[in-house]
């Protein structure tokens, strides 16, 4: 079979190990693999950090003709299997890996900012609010801070933080990325 019926297959990872397995389908079968990932914010023990991750966790696309390269794609270090559903192995259609790589084409991962609008739910990530939850009321971008609304003993209390030190809850992909989810 030559490349020109290669199809766009879906493969799951062994866990944490997307970037592994794309390595090293890339690198040891010459295959095309496609994984596209996001940087986001999250709240540590150290603040906010920024953390690259795949947009699909355990799961990376490979480009090949499937019944040359079944086995060692399933044999490669990082792969679990190919998905299927009994002997059956879909392919993923070509529009579909097209529109995503609009957006994630590059090999550098997608900057999501989280940012934050009146009425979005937060975390406070550090300071002496950390772990407490709240709503925004307002940004003040000026001041790079945040008027959030905190129950603090018993009582709701307004508080102005850092915009670095609270995170937003409550995150889906539609809402980090709008352009995927139209």
């Amino acid at each position: 079979m030559n490349a020109d019926f290669s199809v766009w297959y879906c493969a799951r990872t062994k866990p944490k190990q997307e970037h592994m397995a794309a390595l090293n389908i890339r690198g040891n079968l010459g295959l095309e693999v496609f994984l596209p990932r996001i940087q986001i914010k999250r709240v540590t023990r150290r603040g906010k950090v920024r953390f690259v991750e795949p947009l699909f966790p355990g799961y990376i696309f490979i480009y090949t003709p499937l019944n040359s390269k079944f086995e060692e794609i399933r044999r490669t270090s990082g792969v679990s299997t190919l998905i299927h559903f009994g002997d059956i192995v879909p392919t993923v259609p070509a529009a579909a890996i097209d529109e995503l790589k609009k957006s994630f084409g590059r090999d550098e991962p997608v900057p999501v900012e989280d940012d934050v609008r009146p009425g979005a739910e937060v975390s406070i990530g550090t300071g002496a609010f950390r772990s407490l939850n709240g709503v925004v009321l307002k940004g003040l971008p000026g001041k790079q801070r945040v008027q959030v609304l905190l129950e603090i003993l018993g009582r709701l209390t307004v508080v102005e933080l850092d915009d670095d030190s609270i995170v937003r809850e409550k995150r889906s992909i539609s809402v980090l990325l709008p352009e995927i989810a139209a």
